[in-house]
């Protein structure tokens, strides 16, 4: 099956753009509800952090170090490289004994315009600390102090990346096919789209046992701390408190978007085949509304889905909306 029609960018009478991709929904017995392909395989990116940040509650490891919700929803976070950004997972590594030096997730300039404006108007570098994806790093090294591993804990041979693979397998239900090298340098292990909300649906039901009440702890830190998974502006922040804190949401890089929702027991997933973010923070608040999770006239709803589109003298040129095959 091909991938589905989901993201439409309207221009005064004409379709202009049209953005299509896979989406699944998953319950406790499996496929509720798909569009385009579910066994398209993909690379989840950051939308799994989750799933990566298993090894680290289920082994004891976050209890040992004495890690708060606040530095567990960081753990899942791709976050804006805020100052509180920042400072958190300095104080983090500094409680490890650890420095920025044993981190190996690479330096980028933040995303966060307040801290972007303090390091370009400044003599200051940024450092691995301001990298989106720090707190997953800060999360590996807890684990791997907790495992007795060597330094290069990105490697896909090292302890800690085997344990995130069994867990990533196991939940997914799926022998991965392998992986690739996501942009923070760690492995991303590849799944079907299907294995991913199988996934997501898995957090959305944990059970009572040790994998259950590490898939409950770090759900309830994402959706309870938006701010820290995220940050302020961004579709994953706003769409967990327009949702009153009750869902849990994370995107991934090129297109990928996920969602927990444990009062209706589901997980979904999905995957903009073109890669757009635009699109894939549009199809989440669509597939959020038609799950009746999301009220269809919030504001973030509109601001992600159903906004005109402005140009620089404020005339509006054009809409983005749902194509008609998709839920809208």
């Amino acid at each position: 099956m091909r991938s589905a029609d989901m993201i439409e960018l309207w221009r005064g009478d004409l379709r202009e753009s049209l953005h299509r991709g896979h989406a699944v929904i998953c319950d406790a017995h499996g496929l509720v509800e798909a569009w385009g392909q579910p066994s398209r395989t993909i690379f989840p990116r950051s939308s799994c952090k989750m799933i990566q940040a298993l090894p680290l509650v289920e082994s004891g490891a976050a209890d040992a170090a004495g890690l708060t919700d606040r530095q567990l929803a960081l753990a899942c976070a791709s976050h804006s490289g805020s100052a509180m950004h920042v400072q958190a997972v300095r104080d983090w590594t500094r409680a490890l004994d650890l420095s920025e030096d044993d981190l190996r997730c690479g330096t980028h300039m933040p995303r966060d315009p307040d801290e972007n404006r303090r390091l370009t108007c400044s003599d200051d570098s940024p450092c691995q600390f301001h990298n989106n994806c720090s707190g997953k790093h800060a999360g590996f090294l807890t684990l791997n102090r907790h495992l007795g591993g060597g330094p290069d804990y990105i490697d896909p041979d090292h302890p800690v990346q085997q344990a995130v693979k069994d867990a990533f397998e196991e939940v997914t239900g799926q022998t991965s096919p392998g992986f690739g090298i996501d942009g923070c340098s760690a492995p991303n292990w590849a799944c079907s789209l299907e294995g991913l909300a199988r996934a997501m649906a898995r957090f959305a039901n944990p059970g009572d046992d040790t994998r259950g009440r590490a898939m409950r702890r770090l759900t309830d830190a994402m959706r309870h701390h938006p701010d820290m998974v995220a940050g302020a502006g961004r579709s994953c922040t706003l769409l967990m408190e327009a949702m009153d804190n009750k869902v849990t949401v994370k995107t991934g890089a090129e297109g990928v978007f996920v969602a927990i929702l444990p009062e209706q027991g589901l997980g979904v997933a999905l995957k903009i085949t073109d890669g757009a973010t635009r699109a894939s923070e549009a199809a989440i608040t669509a597939l959020l509304i038609h799950l009746g999770v999301l009220d269809a006239q919030h504001p973030i709803a509109g601001k992600l889905l159903n906004s005109p589109i402005v140009n620089c003298r404020g005339i509006v040129t054009g809409r983005m909306c749902t194509a008609d095959a998709f839920p809208h």
